[in-house]
């Protein structure tokens, strides 16, 4: 190349973060300063051109919009209430009862929605004010409902992993998705027992035993609505269908359990439904376009072996540089969204810690549950916002009620950065 490279990463860095501090969408800086970086590099602009329309240009990127839609179906089709009162009758008789059943209940519908705004925006509306009613801070429950929500991101499906499975180099997503389960388990039982003694010690009360009769029928319902997980992961870890084969069909199921067996979901809420899915998938596409185009161009100027060079200059200790990891993830968490930066740092940072023995498919889960704190922080935390609005409480508040639960958090993502077994046993025994 005959420009000075060290230039080129300036204005490619300094005009995205310009354009992002100045809250243009981040598809535009995306696009902006990657253009603005070819035209110092001389690199003609159809250049750009041509690699947005390779992003998008993937069989595996079906599955999002089938994925968007079954969590918007599903959403309007009374399942939220469903996995609430079967989260109740699991563990609504426990101290601090409520708390346990909004962790539960975020773990159900995150897995079978694959969105934490998702979740906080369905169950928040029921939780927070029955937490409250009950005798609950309105901080409390505001703040448990936020935090329980990023489960959703790492117990499959999600949206969020076809994306990295992409980033990545296409890796398996069925790997991915059986390799969420462990880490999202582990996350909300340490919340529930980060809530246990938060109970305990503000005295917050326990629920009641569900007679046997209503357990059964409240089981029975809830299974429609969690079989979708066994559709989607089953029908792919046995190889019946691929992740867009098995998003398609798990779409199909939802729009019939909600239709004609809940019964709640009608015809006249589909042009919403339908609304909603565009809305958000043209949203996602155009981003993973931009982000094609950004990730050639990083590529191009070697950032990615650039930014390898430099953290292993700072260290060669594997636990250093995975700490060090973790803290960027978290920092870039808290100031931009999940999806762009999905795209833009696995290939970044991927070969980084491939380096020191982690798998990808470990770094995936990694990757996810860092990012998914950063929706729960301001300054740009979409499920923080969402909570707050539903809760009618201000963000300040808010976050002083989530310290404890970030710092939770943090431990299980240690956990599952520095233990592989967590995140690689499942996927080994049932995918080898």
């Amino acid at each position: 190349m005959n420009v000075n490279i060290e230039a080129a990463i300036a204005i490619l860095m300094i005009s995205f973060f310009v354009l992002v501090i100045i809250r243009l969408p981040v598809t535009f800086a995306l696009i902006i300063s990657t253009a603005l970086t070819m035209l110092y590099c001389k690199i003609p602009l159809m250049t750009m051109v041509q690699q947005m329309s390779k992003a998008v240009n993937s069989f595996s990127l079906l599955a999002i919009p089938f994925f968007i839609l079954m969590g918007e179906i599903m959403g309007a089709g009374g399942i939220s209430s469903r996995l609430l009162e079967f989260a109740n009758v699991c563990v609504g008789h426990l101290r601090g009862g409520l708390a346990h059943v909004n962790i539960l209940a975020s773990m159900f519908f995150g897995g079978i929605s694959g969105s934490a705004v998702a979740d906080v925006s369905s169950l928040g509306t029921l939780e927070i004010p029955m937490m409250e009613k009950a005798g609950y801070d309105r901080p409390f429950a505001t703040a448990v409902t936020v935090s329980s929500a990023c489960q959703g991101l790492i117990i499959p499906p999600s949206h969020n992993m076809v994306l990295y499975s992409m980033a990545a180099g296409g890796i398996s997503v069925g790997r991915l998705f059986w390799a969420g389960y462990a880490p999202g388990i582990l996350l909300g039982v340490c919340l529930m027992i980060l809530c246990w003694f938060m109970s305990i010690k503000r005295n917050y009360p326990k629920g009641e035993r569900v007679p046997l009769r209503h357990a059964v029928k409240v089981t029975r319902e809830a299974f429609f609505a969690i079989f979708a997980m066994v559709i989607i992961v089953g029908g792919v870890s046995c190889g019946l269908f691929t992740a867009t084969e098995s998003a398609a069909i798990a779409c199909i199921y939802s729009f019939l359990v909600s239709m004609f067996i809940y019964k709640e979901l009608k015809m006249r809420h589909m042009p919403k439904v339908l609304s909603n899915t565009v809305k958000t998938l043209a949203m996602v596409y155009s981003l993973i376009a931009a982000a094609g185009a950004f990730s050639w161009i990083l590529a191009y100027l070697r950032i990615p072996a650039r930014v390898t060079d430099l953290l292993l200059g700072i260290s060669d200790n594997r636990f250093v540089v995975l700490i060090l990891i973790n803290l960027i993830l978290l920092f870039l968490g808290c100031i931009m969204d999940m999806a762009p930066l999905v795209l833009i740092m696995t290939p970044i940072l991927l070969p980084v810690v491939q380096k020191f023995g982690m798998t990808p498919i470990q770094f995936g889960i990694v990757l996810m549950l860092n990012l998914g704190i950063g929706l729960c922080t301001p300054p740009v935390g979409s499920c923080l916002f969402a909570g707050c609005a539903i809760g009618k409480i201000s963000i300040e508040e808010t976050t002083k009620a989530l310290l404890p639960m970030y710092a939770v958090m943090v431990v299980a993502l240690l956990l599952i950065t520095f233990i592989p077994a967590i995140t690689m046993t499942l996927p080994n025994i049932v995918m080898p």
